[in-house]
């Protein structure tokens, strides 16, 4: 009996690991492992060289449903609704390997990561509690996080029709590194 929780304690030591690595806050470690919460902090330490962060998590629906979080956000949870569906991994387990998918795919189509870990976590939780869903776009027939109580019928997602302030960031940016 001893030895199936040693290996279960390695197991969770090295999932804690891989989460603090991925940059995931003590609150949401001690929700998603039973490790301690001093144990967590000694093992954060060891790994990061330094306490790990204070402060509140993220606890508004809005940032999600904003133009550029918005696609980075419907692009996490299409990857992670996929894992869910398609294989046997647990929560957690998804959860990690969508968002190295996601980091994966922003690297390669050369995006700013714009989802923390955390964020995806709190997205996730936001989607189980009902506040968010998953809304198709009339246009493209992407889909997209919105609100619950958002009216989805005639919904057009923010790649099909932009802010029309979007993409101003980035042309400021190159000008300032251009006179650079």
């Amino acid at each position: 009996m001893r030895g199936k929780s040693v290996v279960a304690d390695a197991r969770d030591v090295a999932r804690a690991t891989e989460l603090i690595e991925l940059g995931m806050r003590l609150q949401m470690l001690e929700s998603e492992t039973p490790l301690s919460r001093e144990r967590l902090t000694k093992l954060y330490k060891e790994l990061k060289g330094k306490s790990p962060p204070k402060g509140m998590l993220p606890f508004s629906t809005d940032w999600f449903v904003t133009w550029m979080p918005n696609v980075h956000a419907s692009l996490f949870a299409a990857i992670h609704h996929h894992l869910i569906k398609t294989s046997a991994l647990d929560d957690i387990d998804a959860l990690i390997k969508a968002y190295r998918l996601y980091l994966e795919q922003c690297r390669a189509l050369g995006l700013d990561v714009e989802l923390s870990i955390t964020r995806a976590w709190r997205l996730l939780r936001f989607l189980d509690a009902r506040m968010l869903k998953i809304a198709p776009c009339t246009c493209c027939r992407g889909e997209f996080v919105v609100r619950d109580y958002d009216l989805t019928r005639n919904y057009v997602c923010g790649l099909c029709s932009p802010p029309s302030r979007a993409g101003r960031r980035r042309a400021a940016d190159e000008e300032l590194a251009a006179a650079a």
